[in-house]
This record gives C-alpha cells, sequence and structure tokens, in this order.
C-alpha cells in the first residue's frame, strides 16, 4: 500500500472508525490527487511533493475538524453524475438516489412536468433531467446561496432546470401545473441531534435539516397542501421522509384525499419514501 495512504490513515485514527479512515484515504487520493488505484495498491510512484504534502496536510486539519470530505474535495457523485457541493447545501444520499429511481420506473412518459421543492444541490431535478425523455424540470428552494450550486451543477451536467427562490411557508405559489411533484424536505427533529454525528451537525446546513419537535410534518403537510393545487389529473407526489413517521405521513396524505398512498422502505430497511395520486 502507498505509504501516503497509511500516513493519512494514522493522522485520523482516533477521528474515525478504521474502515471510514481508509476509505477517505482512498478517496482523497484518487480524487484529489489522482492516483491511480493501481498505484495506491502497489505504493508505485512515490514522490509526492512539498506542495502536494501541504495540501494534504491541510485536507487531513479540516477533516480533524469533521469538516465532510465532500466539502473539503467540493464534488461528490449521485446518480452517476458529478455535483458541487457546499456548506450551502445538503451533501446527497443514498437513500435519495432510491427515491429518484422509484420516479424514473414509474414515469417514462415524453415531456413530464416535474417540480421538486426544497431543491438543495439539485440533485433531485438534475438527475431526472438527465434521464427522462424531454422531461420540463423545475425547482425551489429558500436559500438564494443553495440555487447559486445549483444553477452550477444543472451547468456541470449539461442539463435544463428551471431554478426559482420560493419560500413554501409563507410566499405566495406560483401559478404553475405539473405531472410530478417531489420533495425531500427538512425531516430531522430538535430531539434528534443529540444522536447526529459531528460532521453533518456541525457542517450541514440546519435550515435544511431540522424541525420542531411539535410539527414534525410542517413542510410534508404545507407542500402535500401545495400539491392539491398544482398536480395535474393523475398527478404524482414522491416524498423523502424521516423512518419514524411513514405511518405519520400516509395518514396526513389520506386526510388530504390523496390516493393509493404507498409507503417504501429504504435498501437499510427504514420507512424512507412515500408516493401518492392527487
Amino acid at each position: 500500500m502507498h505509504p501516503i495512504y497509511t500516513y493519512i490513515r494514522q493522522e485520523l485514527t482516533g477521528f474515525y472508525p478504521d474502515a471510514e479512515a481508509s476509505a477517505m484515504a482512498k478517496h482523497i487520493l484518487t480524487e484529489k490527487f489522482h492516483m491511480s488505484t493501481l498505484d495506491l495498491y502497489t505504493g508505485k510512484d512515490m514522490n509526492f511533493s512539498s506542495e502536494n504534502m501541504s495540501l494534504l496536510n491541510d485536507i487531513i486539519n479540516r477533516l480533524k475538524g469533521y469538516e465532510p470530505l465532500q466539502y473539503i474535495i467540493g464534488y461528490t457523485s449521485f446518480h452517476g453524475l458529478m455535483f458541487k457541493v457546499s456548506p450551502s447545501v445538503l451533501i446527497p444520499r443514498p437513500e435519495t438516489e432510491e427515491l429518484v429511481d422509484w420516479i424514473l420506473s414509474d414515469n417514462s412518459q415524453k415531456g413530464m412536468r416535474v417540480l421538486d421543492i426544497g431543491t438543495g444541490s439539485g440533485c433531485i431535478p438534475i438527475s431526472l433531467a438527465s434521464v427522462m425523455d424531454a422531461p420540463l424540470v423545475s425547482a425551489w428552494d429558500i436559500s438564494e446561496e443553495a440555487l447559486k450550486v445549483a444553477v452550477a451543477n444543472a451547468e456541470l451536467n449539461s442539463v435544463n432546470v428551471d431554478f426559482s427562490r420560493v419560500d413554501v411557508l409563507s410566499d405566495e405559489i406560483p401559478d404553475v401545473k405539473v405531472d410530478i411533484l417531489v420533495s425531500n424536505p427538512p425531516y430531522i427533529t430538535d430531539s434528534e441531534k443529540s444522536e447526529m454525528e459531528r460532521n453533518v451537525l456541525d457542517w450541514e446546513p440546519g435550515l435544511a435539516l431540522f424541525v420542531p419537535d411539535n410539527d414534525p410534518l410542517k413542510f410534508y403537510r404545507r407542500i402535500a397542501e401545495i400539491g392539491k393545487d398544482i398536480l395535474d389529473n393523475n398527478g404524482l407526489l414522491y416524498f423523502e421522509i424521516n423512518r419514524a413517521y411513514g405511518k405519520d405521513t400516509v395518514d396526513m396524505l389520506l386526510g388530504l384525499e390523496y390516493r393509493d398512498v404507498e409507503l417504501r422502505k429504504d435498501i437499510s430497511g427504514n420507512d424512507r419514501m412515500v408516493k401518492a395520486h392527487i
């Protein structure tokens, strides 16, 4: 194994579990320093300049402060695409890829109108736009800084997405009609903060994460209400949800007279996604 790989692992000992430190070391050397996997495992290309060493030590020190590696590198992969990320947006998760796959498996028609509410990095609408057949895709977010990242990601991945700043809790909702409404809104309750890792709690945007304990479905309820107005005939609503509130989310949607509400688990066996017909 390359000695720099071993050095990174040793430096991160005590800060991260061994498996995570190993994965970080590999990711840093292959993504940031463009080392091939062969060189990494054979220990070839032993020269590591003082400039590179200084950059590496800066990365290691930031990791010791529990800054997410994705923010340090500046990019992450999602659904086969590359996305810019910064502390203005959540780092896309594998569970959200499952939501994208569900939407794609259900909707192969040409020219589908899609709206993502709370888009963050834009990973959901951009991924959908890159695969669907000539869709008309739009996305809203309350954060101007997040929208800047999302716009850059649409350009990076050469897709057309219409991004707008909309606060769904207080703004007048634009007059639109869509076939698919999707959202992965804030769903972590304040009481769950104590269970979170430092790299999430200290670095990722709380605006995109947290809801009060006394109203965990506040965004879901409002978005579902909006869906009643903007979803066209036979339109579909998709949510990523807090695993603790699957039944509550289903009951809320049924109470708003959505039809054929389906709760689906993620790859880890947790309630994670909901689909409903208008």
